[in-house]
């Protein structure tokens, strides 16, 4: 692996009170904290409509994809849920192998994503 850097930039969209939170770099064992405590505070602020768009990951692991996995009851308990947005060849086989687009809607752009609220 070249780095370990990863981001993610939150933006709140107005209309339908989703939250469309950007992805990039590795989301691995080494930074999937970083999104656990990311998705926590936007729970605690009420925020349970979460669009993760995964154009800009190069890697996920299986620790990575967990988190996904872990918030997800959480969301749909608040009558929320977790939307996984355009993910690189590399994580939408992850994403197969580990059965999680049988869980997830994954879709390929904001409207398609949007229309899932």
């Amino acid at each position: 692996m070249v780095t370990d850097e990863f981001k993610i930039e939150k933006e709140v969209l107005a209309d339908k009170g989703v939250v469309l939170m950007r992805l990039a770099g590795y989301l691995d064992a080494h930074t999937f904290e970083q999104l656990e405590e990311a998705i926590a505070d936007l729970f605690k602020q009420g925020h349970y409509k979460l669009v993760v768009d995964l154009a800009q990951v190069e890697y996920i692991s299986s620790a990575g994809a967990g988190v996904f996995i872990g918030t997800l009851s959480e969301a749909q308990e608040h009558n929320g849920n977790i939307v996984l947005m355009n993910p690189t060849a590399n994580v939408r086989e992850v994403f197969d192998l580990l059965g999680l687009t049988q869980i997830f809607q994954v879709v390929d752009d904001q409207p398609a994503a949007l229309a899932v609220f």
